[in-house]
């Protein structure tokens, strides 16, 4: 049990900071997430902050999905998408089904792959970069964000280089930014549980160090709602605000619902609604130098994203075509969601839709697949 020492901390005086844009404690978060405080107040901050950074602009992307092998060295309790080597459900997509893919990326106007998979036992650090550049040249104008900091992590263990040279080359062929995943939870007694040889705190910020200093743009994410409790989830956050202070590099937070089916935490009930937007919320407050925190409507269900658009979130993620991940972990989510819905998504919770590219810039369209970026942005 982890006892905090801290001085009386109560909402008047967390709404004092949030109202003077001064920074949250360690102990304000953990009090945010005390039983105590009803959300409705938490909630009130929260988009107080969104509505301070974006009006009443919510974001989302046209993209797509690339899980290129589910095959995966790491055998972590929560991941329902890895395989063995030798298992039935394993897979490797050839160069034919992944150029096939980025061809369907662009017929549909995407502007963004998302590109994240197992660590397969015996593919070789090439067909990695391979990948990104193979789909680079075929189709220049889509914006790869790539490889999490665990498979960055991988590719220098396998290579014995260091994380700088592995990033150069994949920004040389032609990688644009990187994802958040693989952050789990940070702190060592929850890690240690749920993915005990993975790649651990330490190395994941180092490699997004690394990225920040090559120009690289890249997002962050906390897993939680399984064997972590409050103290973690601070604690977590706090690590990341403290890496932005340092290189401003992160662009957004994502909080992720974990979906306990058909992985080895299937006795774990998943997170509530109302946990999810407490998370929500208060990454919003205690993230203070990130721009954006999103609510990925994959893993939180369409509603509850939905309203999350008044918890703190400023962006929806995008169409999400093809995800793997979290639908084989029991996420009853559509498959994908059309520009249209996710732009009724987005008005019915009284916000104003912005298409962006994964750089948060503005894209204007004069047709589905002819679109460009706003002048100045």
């Amino acid at each position: 049990m982890i006892v905090v020492s801290r001085e009386q901390s109560d909402l008047s005086a967390i709404r004092s900071k949030v109202e003077a844009g001064e920074r949250l404690s360690f102990e304000d978060g953990l009090y945010l997430y005390g039983p105590d405080v009803p959300l409705g107040e938490v909630a009130e901050l929260a988009n107080a902050v969104r509505e301070r950074k974006h009006g009443n602009v919510a974001y989302y992307n046209i993209n797509t999905h690339l899980n290129a092998t589910n095959v995966c060295v790491y055998r972590c309790s929560f991941c329902a998408f890895r395989a063995d080597l030798r298992d039935d459900r394993g897979y490797r997509m050839s160069d034919e089904q992944i150029l096939a893919r980025g061809k369907e990326a662009v017929e549909i106007g995407a502007t963004e792959m998302h590109i994240v998979g197992g660590l397969h036992h015996q593919m070789k650090y090439d067909w990695y970069l391979h990948l990104v550049r193979l789909l680079h040249e075929a189709y220049p104008r889509l914006h790869l964000k790539a490889w999490t900091a665990v498979e960055i992590h991988w590719f220098a263990h396998m290579t014995k280089r260091p994380y700088r040279a592995i990033l150069e080359e994949m920004i040389e062929a032609g990688l644009g930014s990187m994802p958040g995943g693989g952050a789990e939870i940070f702190h060592p007694e929850v890690r240690r549980q749920i993915c005990e040889h993975k790649a651990d705190a330490t190395p994941w910020i180092e490699i997004h160090r690394t990225a920040h200093e090559l120009g690289l743009r890249t997002n962050a994410t906390m897993l939680y709602g399984h064997i972590e409790n409050a103290y973690h989830r601070i604690d977590h956050l706090l690590r990341l605000r403290e890496l932005q202070d340092e290189t401003g590099g992160f662009q957004t937070f994502i909080p992720l619902a974990f979906h306990p089916d058909n992985t080895r935490l299937d006795h774990i009930t998943k997170a509530s609604a109302l946990m999810d937007l407490r998370t929500m919320a208060v990454s919003r407050l205690m993230l203070d130098n990130f721009d954006h925190v999103k609510a990925y409507w994959i893993m939180l269900g369409v509603e509850t994203a939905q309203i999350a658009l008044s918890y703190g979130a400023d962006d929806l993620d995008g169409t999400v075509r093809h995800e793997l991940i979290y639908h084989d972990a029991g996420a009853v989510t559509p498959e994908a969601l059309s520009v249209e819905e996710i732009r009724r998504v987005i008005v019915e919770a009284g916000r104003e839709p912005v298409e962006r590219d994964t750089l948060y810039r503005r894209v204007e369209r004069t047709g589905i697949g002819d679109w460009g970026l706003e002048a100045g942005k």
